[in-house]
């Protein structure tokens, strides 16, 4: 190995030093999802995971909570049953909502648990339902109208206590975005990214970091050049009203916003394709994603 390339690398490890030193013992809330859930690489898998693993193995705490929205429909399919969205949401009836608690807790929860543990991390499965609460959404329709999205809820309460337990027995706590419903107790899908935000927020995590299928926020969707690389609470609003921050992209913002005000210092957008994009983020001065931080919080 040439020298060059080893000062390199050594050059890279001690710029992370002080963010290592800093995060020991921080609590992280890693939203994996995406369609990099679905890539046929392996390769692309296992970089996610020995990021999470990195986390890890130098004193944070993390939790992760995953999607599936992908596999869902691919099982309703098989099933014989077509997908519905209304305002973007999924139509769960009874039917469904089996389904989506199936295919979350038993299929896609184990398989990013064993994604973990070959990576050396000690992930352990923890199904939504066990630690999260919810209340049922109450969606309208275009005119106003009341719209019955079926067992689709909102969560308002995270048993922290038993999330905390399996962090301080040095595992990696893996949470399905399903929720019991806190009046009726009946299973109900709830969104992903909102769920993660809740996670964070019950934890006081320090950080919460939302793996997508683009760069982060940008100006321009189709220019990479255009990356928001830091953004205040306070800036979101004016970037909802110009269309920059729509789509896919608005649940998670709204989220993070959410989380901060509620005592998360900082939430990252970054690109689940990325090799390695959390460390990049997380470990180096420029990072590469776009971060959401409270309007006191200097860049």
């Amino acid at each position: 190995m040439e020298l060059d390339e080893i000062t390199k690398k050594a050059g890279i490890l001690i710029e992370a030093l002080p963010y290592i030193m800093r995060f020991k013992g921080a609590t992280f809330v890693v939203k994996y999802g995406g369609a990099f859930m679905d890539d046929p690489d392996p390769r692309m898998r296992a970089m996610v995971a020995q990021d999470i693993s990195f986390l890890a193995a130098v004193g944070i705490n993390v939790v992760v909570v995953h999607g599936g929205g992908k596999a869902i429909s691919r099982a309703m399919s098989e099933s014989g049953l077509r997908a519905e969205f209304k305002n973007g949401l999924r139509v769960t009836d009874e039917r469904v909502v089996g389904i989506v608690e199936s295919v979350l807790n038993s299929q896609v929860n184990p398989e990013i648990c064993e994604l973990l543990k070959e990576q050396g991390c000690p992930a352990q499965s923890l199904p939504g339902n066990e630690v999260l609460r919810c209340r049922k959404m109450l969606s309208a329709d275009e005119s106003g109208a009341p719209l019955d999205l079926g067992y689709v809820g909102n969560v308002v309460g995270v048993d922290a206590e038993s999330i905390q337990k399996i962090l301080d027995s040095g595992r990696t706590p893996v949470i399905s975005p399903i929720a019991k419903g806190e009046s009726d107790m009946h299973s109900y899908n709830t969104n992903a990214d909102a769920a993660a935000a809740a996670v964070a927020s019950a934890l006081k995590a320090r950080r919460l970091v939302f793996l997508c299928d683009v760069p982060g926020l940008m100006r321009d969707p189709k220019d990479a050049g255009t990356l928001i690389s830091h953004l205040k609470v306070g800036e979101v609003g004016s970037l909802k009203k110009s269309g920059v921050i729509c789509g896919g992209m608005t649940p998670k913002v709204d989220s993070a916003v959410e989380a901060i005000r509620a005592g998360v210092r900082r939430v990252h957008f970054v690109d689940g394709h990325m090799p390695h994009s959390i460390l990049l983020e997380i470990f180096t001065d420029s990072g590469i994603g776009t971060e959401i931080v409270h309007e006191s919080v200097a860049r």
